[in-house]
C-alpha cells in the first residue's frame, strides 16, 4: 500500500491512532459493507413461494467469510502502530 506511506502523520506521539489507521479502518468498513451486500436478496415474489436462492453459495459461505475478514482487518487496522 504505497499510497499509505504518503499520508502525512502529524502528532504521531500524541495520538493513539494516526491518519493511516483511520484510512485502514475505512477500508475495513467497506469490506464489511460488501459482505453484507453479498448476503442481501433472495426474496420471493409472494410469501407463499419458497425461493431456493437463499441457500446459494454466495449467501451461505462467501458473504460470512468476507464479513469476518473485514472485522479481522478492522482489528489489524486499530492495533497496527505506524
Amino acid at each position: 500500500m504505497k499510497w499509505l506511506n504518503n499520508l502525512n502523520d502529524q502528532n504521531d506521539n500524541k495520538m493513539p491512532l494516526t491518519v493511516k489507521n483511520y484510512a485502514l479502518i475505512a477500508i475495513g468498513a467497506v469490506i464489511i459493507i460488501i459482505g453484507f451486500i453479498l448476503m442481501a436478496g433472495g426474496t420471493a415474489a409472494t410469501p407463499e413461494q419458497f425461493n431456493e436462492d437463499i441457500f446459494s453459495f454466495r449467501r451461505i459461505t462467501l458473504a460470512p467469510i468476507v464479513v469476518i475478514a473485514g472485522f479481522a482487518f478492522e482489528i489489524y487496522a486499530i492495533l497496527k502502530r505506524f
